[in-house]
């Protein structure tokens, strides 16, 4: 858009990013470069994060609904965060009382990252950063967790087939999981999933799922 000026003046410089509006590309810049944890043990923390194309953390707000849905369901949480990224929901599950947590990210300079966060926090004990595809990391021989979180790029067609993954055997019999897509979009999930909530954010759409208790479900072991 062209800005009318006088001409008599110079240019004035770009505005700062503390000066735009508050649309969804402009408020994921605001706090870019770090993270901030909102809740629990590690509440107001703030750990860098890379500026990596197509990073997304999950915004404060969307973050904030969430745990609160999930407030009795994530202390001794066994979490298994795939898409990573900053590790945004694994962290805060950990900082809310999670047992552990698994972070799996595609990207070696993301992990890295995330690894020194975890350690920042001291909390590389209960969080560990697999390096590799999510796809082929499900693909492995199953540890059944309690709490999934599965965040994809967008418009890569990933949250279905990550979906029907975490059932085969990922998953506890009545475990939480939190898928996010792009807005307009329904993955089609798991018979057994029950859709417990919905959250909508710009040009995101997070829902969460409750498993329905199975007789054939895996044991209750850590992930």
């Amino acid at each position: 858009m062209t800005r009318r000026r006088p001409s008599s003046r110079k240019p004035r410089p770009p505005a700062s990013a503390k000066a735009k509006g508050p649309g969804r590309r402009n408020a994921g810049r605001r706090n870019a470069g770090r993270l901030r944890l909102i809740g629990g043990d590690y509440r107001r923390r703030l750990l860098p994060v890379l500026d990596s194309p197509g990073l997304r953390p999950t915004p404060d707000r969307v973050r904030e609904t969430l745990f609160n849905w999930l407030a009795a369901a994530t202390p001794g949480a066994r979490v298994l965060d795939l898409f990573a990224g900053t590790g945004a929901l694994g962290l805060e599950a950990l900082s809310r009382g999670a047992r552990k947590a698994s972070f799996v990210e595609r990207d070696p300079r993301v992990a890295r990252q995330l690894e020194e966060n975890l350690a920042t926090l001291q909390a590389d004990e209960r969080g560990r950063v697999i390096v590799g595809d999510a796809l082929t990391f499900l693909a492995e021989g199953p540890t059944p967790c309690s709490l999934a979180f599965l965040d994809p790029p967008f418009r890569q067609g990933l949250a279905e087939p990550c979906c029907a993954a975490l059932e085969a055997g990922w998953l506890t019999g009545d475990a939480w999981i939190y898928v996010e897509t792009e807005a307009g979009i329904e993955p089609r999930v798991p018979a057994t999933w029950q859709l417990h909530r919905e959250v909508r954010a710009g040009d995101s759409h997070g829902r969460l799922y409750r498993r329905a208790a199975a007789a054939s479900s895996p044991p209750d072991d850590a992930c």
